[in-house]
């Protein structure tokens, strides 16, 4: 379970952290990280330092542009934020999270990633609407905010308790589980949206210039409600369906 936890960070301003984060990883018993558009040499003395044996993380780390490359193969992906935001999105606390990554996990295919942003600004709001939730630590409200490696250190920990836990009690577990249908991954779910909004504008029923927040409303509504990979093929069925009519329609 534990091998299929991706930490990602986002926008790193500092070695240090970076290397703190890994010996959380190490801790914990995680070993996937991706570095996101790092805005600091990632691997400097203060980095192998900070990491106190476990630098072998950060030369393994993926470097790469964009969170999409980061999560494309993930079915779960969870956006670390303590901010309030305009558009509510579903809430967990890193207790709740770790429970449910045993059955999150339960499929092979199964994937998750928890992101991390910029140690002065966090996640934007573009890269929290590509979670399927956030998680927040439930921190003193006078004195909320947390060092990077130490909010990657409680979620690790929880993911370990929880990791623990399933151990403890695979004995006891049928022999026989049923297997749960693919979810879409997060790759599939990005195509699904650009084919939603292309479609949507084709009908008139969203203007771009206009756009009222539907497109992130949209994707709430999709990204809560945690599709199969045959739900989406459907939904994109329909899509393709309707692209299909209004060409038809349109000809002379």
């Amino acid at each position: 379970m534990l091998d299929r936890i991706r930490i990602v960070l986002i926008g790193t301003s500092h070695p240090g952290n970076i290397g703190g984060t890994a010996r959380a990883m190490h801790n914990m018993g995680l070993s996937d990280l991706a570095l996101v558009a790092p805005r600091c040499e990632p691997l400097t003395a203060d980095t192998v330092s900070r990491a106190s044996g476990a630098d072998h993380l950060v030369h393994a780390a993926r470097r790469i542009e964009t969170l999409e490359e980061a999560v494309t193969d993930c079915t779960l992906v969870v956006g670390a934020s303590a901010r309030s935001r305009t558009l509510p999105w579903p809430m967990t606390t890193p207790r709740a999270l770790a429970e449910s990554l045993p059955a999150e996990l339960a499929e092979p295919a199964g994937r998750v990633a928890l992101v991390f942003g910029r140690e002065d600004s966090g996640l934007s709001n573009s890269e929290l609407q590509r979670c399927h939730a956030h998680v927040t630590i439930p921190a003193n409200p006078d004195f909320s905010s947390l060092n990077l490696a130490t909010a990657v250190q409680v979620l690790a920990y929880e993911c370990r308790l929880a990791w623990l836990a399933q151990e403890e009690t695979a004995d006891d577990a049928p022999s026989e589980a049923p297997t749960p249908e693919s979810l879409a991954s997060h790759q599939e779910l990005e195509h699904y949206f650009t084919h939603l909004e292309r479609t949507l504008i084709t009908i008139g029923f969203h203007d771009p210039a206009r756009p009222r927040q539907l497109m992130a409303r949209l994707r709430r509504l999709i990204l809560r409600s945690r599709p199969e990979r045959m739900e989406l093929n459907i939904l994109r069925g329909i899509l393709t369906a309707t692209e299909q009519e209004v060409n038809r329609r349109s000809e002379p």
